[in-house]
Order: structure tokens, then sequence, then C-alpha cells
């Protein structure tokens, strides 16, 4: 069963960047889920998909699932492109853009 090792992005409802320093290593599904015919449950006899490892660098990953051999593929993480602006910046006197309501 292969897994996937990646960094996650930061939450578009949250404005912090917490839980985005780790590289983490999930299995994908070996099995697809299930609706259960009584309550509607989706439910799944893979165990693996619930492990969750987390790595502080990427070799890290890499070196374990290779050294348990687990199929593996690395997703790049995408480059964040922010701008730092002040509150302040609104409210200057030489402002570019014309101050509406």
């Amino acid at each position: 069963m292969p897994a996937r090792i990646y960094k996650p992005s930061k939450p578009a409802m949250q404005s912090g960047m917490a839980r985005t320093k780790q590289w983490i290593l999930v299995f994908d599904p070996e099995t697809p889920r299930e609706i259960e015919p009584l309550m509607g449950w989706t439910t799944s006899t893979d165990t693996r998909q619930q492990i969750r490892l987390g790595f502080d660098t990427k070799e890290e990953a890499i070196a374990y699932a290779e050294r348990e051999g687990i199929a593996y593929r690395v997703e790049e993480p995408h480059e964040v492109k922010r701008r730092t602006i002040s509150y302040s910046d609104n409210f200057k006197f030489n402002r570019v853009g014309p101050w509406t309501h």
C-alpha cells in the first residue's frame, strides 16, 4: 500500500500557521469505503487509513518509509505568496488608492 508524504498547508478558515511545520506520512486507502446498510454510516476494513505520522523533516519521513519498506510518493509544498501590510497603512495621508466606504 503506497503512502503519501506531504507538508500540510495553512487552513483557509484560520490565520495561524499551526500544524504546518511538520511533514506528514499518511497511507492511501487500500479498499474503498462502504455504506453500512443499517445506520448509513461509511465503514472501512482498512485500519491503516487511521495512521498519521508526523516528522520534523522530509528526509526523516523518507528514511522511515524506506526502512519499513513502504512505497511512498512525496508531494512538495507550494510557495505561499503573501504581502505584509499593516492596519495603519489604510489611513496614510499619501495613500495610492482612494478612501471609500
